[in-house]
């Protein structure tokens, strides 16, 4: 009993890991198979709708009145399932908003709590199956200042809902703050992410028999509490090369600042962590496009534990345009490419103009 019970166990608590200082991580993954092949490395190159979610200033960027973007992936062998679906508009010459969605979920978790009958017997039919689903919705609203000259400014309004079948669930809220300069071919970029903190609040729902078998296998019963992301900031820059009037590169800096305490970055402080990431994409008469792009960049211990060695995940894709349809891949990972296996992702963008 108590070691098929952990199994359930171990997988409920394992959302709840590092519940401070590395709370809602799904929001860090990305969308939009072109940033992913840069390997998340866009703040100040992206121009259209997925900028909702990089950089909502850049919004004011996009060609369109209406573009609609979509991603599916999948991670560790289809276990896990991540979706964006996001729709920005062009308000009017000086204003953008915009609407993303985001669901990271896994499906069909075994709950083996009730695994014993009341007779102490072992009966499998008893297992029941649940998901636990991280959800959030991301509301963008950028804005040109006429008097700030070539300056872009926006941000998000985020509502975040976390679930885990009928054992846990959380609301939060946040708010992003972010801004663009542009100057020639250069670009600069900063977001200010969960600015005030982006707090959610879980509550827990078991029944007697379910506390009895968490107390039963050395496992304390989770109470209501409060789970707190953190301020981060964002900086970038990139630099737009066209060269024999059909071709183009783009060569973008990310540079991802914590002040949670010290992380397993290249810089790193008791306060502050530095984590670089870099990425360049080029381009065929604005038709076909290729992508790479280092990210993760860490210091981990190595196989033998003696000492530290500098690891790094990279990523590469590309992409087609044609009219109003846009489609990227990108050969990606959610961490270090020697934890899990990569994931091929697909992502759509279609631009919808009016009839003139």
């Amino acid at each position: 009993m108590k070691k098929i019970s952990k199994v359930f166990i171990c997988i409920f608590l394992v959302h709840f890991s590092f519940a401070q200082k590395y709370s809602n991580e799904f929001l860090n993954i990305g969308v939009g198979s072109r940033a992913l092949g840069m390997a998340n490395s866009i703040i100040a190159s992206t121009n259209d709708v997925t900028a909702g979610y990089w950089n909502p200033s850049a919004l004011l960027l996009q060609k369109n009145n209406i573009e609609v973007g979509l991603m599916h992936a999948e991670y560790f062998a289809g276990i896990a399932k991540y979706d964006y679906l996001g729709v920005s508009k062009i308000i009017d010459s000086n204003s953008v908003g915009a609407v993303s969605i985001l669901r990271f979920g896994i499906d069909n978790i075994p709950n083996t709590l009730d695994l014993v009958d009341p007779n102490g017997n072992v009966d499998y039919s008893r297992i029941s199956y649940f998901g636990a689903t991280d959800l959030a919705f991301l509301f963008s609203y950028a804005r040109k200042i006429p008097q700030l000259k070539g300056i872009l400014l926006g941000g998000n309004f985020k509502v975040i809902n976390r679930k885990i079948g009928p054992f846990a669930k959380a609301w939060g809220f946040g708010l992003d703050v972010s801004a663009s300069y542009h100057y020639h071919n250069w670009r600069v970029a900063a977001i200010a992410k969960d600015i005030t903190g982006t707090y959610n609040a879980w509550s827990f729902s078991f029944t007697d028999a379910e506390k009895e078998v968490l107390l039963s296998t050395g496992n304390s019963i989770p109470k209501n509490s409060l789970e707190i992301t953190r301020p981060s900031l964002i900086l970038g820059i990139a630099r737009t090369w066209s060269f024999k009037k059909d071709f183009s590169l783009t060569a973008e800096a990310n540079f991802y600042n914590t002040f949670d305490g010290k992380r397993n970055t290249v810089i790193k402080t008791n306060l502050w962590s530095l984590e670089p990431r870099m990425g360049i994409e080029l381009g065929y008469k604005n038709l076909v496009f290729v992508r790479t792009g280092i990210g993760n960049i860490q210091k981990q211990l190595n196989p033998e534990g003696t000492a530290y060695i500098t690891t790094f995940q990279p990523n590469i894709g590309a992409g087609i345009h044609y009219k109003i349809i846009t489609i990227d891949y990108a050969l990606s990972d959610v961490g270090d490419k020697s934890i899990a296996p990569y994931s091929n992702i697909f992502s759509l963008r279609v631009d919808l103009n009016p009839k003139k």
